[in-house]
């Protein structure tokens, strides 16, 4: 009998040393720290490095050209070596509050920071993260609040042909209120997926805290895969660990436009839902506003809300589908049912500013009522967590 318990005892002592080991054993400094004047200092412990740099949003931006063009991508700052190989950046002024993204590059080679367990991952790019409180930026946080409730769920898709997987937000009470729910359908950019605004975009975060301060109404939110070619995020379907792309098969040709109503027919099946026009709501970044601007007119009864955040607006010239036809006329339709809201917001320095400035001018021009909302800035995140909670807001208010 002793020497089951002595063998326990040892076996436990090993296992709370090992856990120990895998906690601590790979993180020796503190990266990234906030100071109380909001100034971050990074540090990296690379003895055998010969450079090592910081790269990330919270810097001034730097160009960058891609194969869609050129854009503003994150700038890059060098870290200086100290003591025992440990090197070190602080940043000059404090940062602003805001979600910050950020990683280090080590004599060229790109690597997550090891002390920073916190990644989301953009398309193919994984990022660490970290949050400056204060002002907007307290909405992103996890404030103590009741919370909703994320779930995984899937559906079928007869018109794609395959079972699909989206996200769905249900507010905090939503299991045992027994009360019907307004929805808020939010689509993601291309390259995207079901998992991007609720990772990216702080949606749960935004949507808690908005509701728990009675500036938004509780609702449910669906956000959905809006890769037509797609089962899920990659990773999570039955083609395993593929790499995720920009390039994918029926992308902002019509087909995912067709398929919508499915999405909604699954969503009032399975949910508690005011399934009404006038308790829908549909918005989306770039390729989402795109799919929101298409959707919301090919179904002019179906969405009282509309939101375009940095839109697409036209497809390409080489396109054709049903669902792009006759766009002006379905506008026309569309804009006669008096929506509750349209909403457009876009950056000053978004690729997108000028398609969004013409497509204004023509709502202007026919008198279609819209709202606008300007921010600095470019195609990046930052504005489109702006957008959502200014425009989650205004959605169902009696």
């Amino acid at each position: 009998m002793r020497k089951i318990v002595f063998f326990s005892v040892f076996m436990l002592v090993c296992t709370i040393a090992f856990a120990q080991q895998a906690l601590w054993g790979g993180a020796p400094v503190v990266s990234p720290e906030i100071h109380d004047n909001n100034t971050v200092t990074f540090r990296l412990k690379a003895p055998k490095a010969v450079q090592v740099q910081v790269t990330g949003d919270f810097l001034p931006t730097q160009k960058i050209k891609t194969p869609f063009g050129e854009f503003d991508g994150p700038g890059v700052a060098d870290l200086k070596e100290g003591k025992e190989g440990v090197w070190e950046f602080t940043t000059p002024e404090p940062l602003k509050p805001e979600l910050y993204s950020y990683s280090f590059i080590v004599d060229g080679l790109k690597i997550m920071d090891p002390s920073n367990v916190y990644m989301i991952r953009d398309v193919a790019s994984v990022t660490n993260v970290f949050i400056i409180g204060g002002g907007r930026a307290d909405l992103y946080k996890v404030n103590d609040v009741p919370h909703g409730t994320v779930s995984r769920i899937w559906y079928n898709s007869p018109t794609l042909g395959m079972n699909r997987r989206m996200t769905v937000y249900t507010p905090a009470g939503y299991e045992t209120s027994g009360k019907r729910y307004p929805v808020f359908y939010l689509l993601h950019g291309m390259g995207g997926d079901e998992e991007a605004w609720i990772a990216l975009g702080r949606t749960s975060q935004i949507l808690d805290n908005l509701i728990a301060q009675g500036k938004a109404e509780p609702m449910i939110v669906v956000m959905t895969n809006g890769n037509a070619s797609q089962e899920a995020a990659p990773g999570e379907t039955h083609y395993g660990m593929v790499p995720p792309s920009m390039n994918l098969p029926k992308t902002m040709e019509g087909s995912f436009e067709t398929a919508f109503p499915e999405v909604v027919k699954f969503i009032d099946k399975t949910y508690r839902t005011k399934a009404n026009k006038q308790n829908r709501a549909i918005a989306g970044l770039s390729m989402g506003g795109y799919h929101s601007l298409h959707i919301s007119k090919q179904y002019p009864d179906m969405f009282n809300y509309v939101g375009l955040f940095s839109a697409a607006i036209m497809p390409d010239k080489k396109v054709q589908s049903p669902i792009y036809d006759d766009f002006d006329q379905k506008l026309k339709v569309q804009f006669a049912k008096k929506p509750a809201l349209y909403w457009i917001g876009i950056g000053t320095a978004d690729f997108l500013y000028q398609s969004n400035t013409d497509f204004r001018k023509m709502l202007d021009e026919k008198g279609y009522k819209y709202t606008y909302y300007e921010t600095g800035e470019g195609h990046i995140w930052k504005n489109w967590r702006i957008y959502l909670t200014e425009f989650a807001p205004q959605l169902f208010k009696k």
